[in-house]
């Protein structure tokens, strides 16, 4: 029966050791460092469909310099030549003439059309900077939540440390079969292979068996593993 009290001690470190890493995996910053990725990734969609955005009004607004200094360079041209005294003829001035006033008027269509995208490009532009500015605070947030889990973390692998050194020391004495037993009821029962009856009352399933049942495992023979008859966990009595 020390055996059984040695399991007993195991158990116990068992339980301290599922506990630790229980503890480990669901760390409360763990929780809030998911809702901070969560908005960041909210974040970056919302930003990302603003940024396609504004990149569709770059690309207008550069098609459209392009066309004003065309139109420009070709107003240059055309007035050079109608004041170079090279052409004479009345009707060629005056269709030089009325390509210059359709030239001007076509760029000042066009800027009309780049300042109405400028315009558009302004709300754009400040949402960019505010979205900026709450990824740079979430940022913020998340390396601090990762510094206190790597301290966490640091302080938890040492108590489990000296939990599965303490259970080192604890199954030597026990024989292997029995550790397989209880190995294998652990692994079944939800962590708990081996508990104490406590009166008539089974401490791993907090059952309480009949007078018979708590009878016979308190006057079975010392080699006789007893089981709890409601969840067949092992016994110490």
């Amino acid at each position: 029966m020390t055996a059984l009290e040695d399991l007993l001690v195991v158990q116990a470190l068992d339980t301290t050791g599922d506990q630790l890493r229980h503890r480990r995996e669901h760390l409360p910053e763990r929780t809030e460092l998911a809702t901070i990725q969560t908005q960041l990734r909210a974040l970056e969609q919302r930003a990302g469909a603003v940024q396609e955005q504004r990149d569709e009004l770059t690309r207008n607004e550069k098609r459209l310099e392009d066309e004003i200094s065309m139109v420009r360079d070709k107003a240059a041209q055309t007035n050079k030549t109608l004041y170079s005294g090279t052409v004479n003829v009345p009707r060629e001035l005056t269709a030089l003439q009325e390509e210059m006033d359709a030239l001007a008027r076509r760029q000042r269509q066009l800027e009309d059309q780049e300042l109405d995208l400028m315009e558009q490009a302004e709300p754009l532009d400040a949402e960019l900077v505010t979205f900026a500015a709450e990824r740079t605070k979430l940022d913020e947030q998340a390396v601090g939540l990762l510094a206190r889990i790597a301290e966490d973390e640091v302080t938890i692998d040492a108590e489990l440390a000296d939990v599965v050194a303490k259970r080192a020391e604890a199954v030597a004495g026990i024989p292997a079969e029995l550790l397989k037993e209880y190995e294998s009821l652990r692994g079944a029962l939800g962590g708990i292979g081996i508990a104490r009856l406590s009166g008539n009352r089974c401490e791993g399933c907090h059952l309480t068996l009949s007078a018979v049942d708590v009878d016979r495992i308190r006057r079975a023979p010392e080699d006789e593993l007893p089981h709890c008859t409601e969840c067949n966990r092992l016994l110490v009595r």
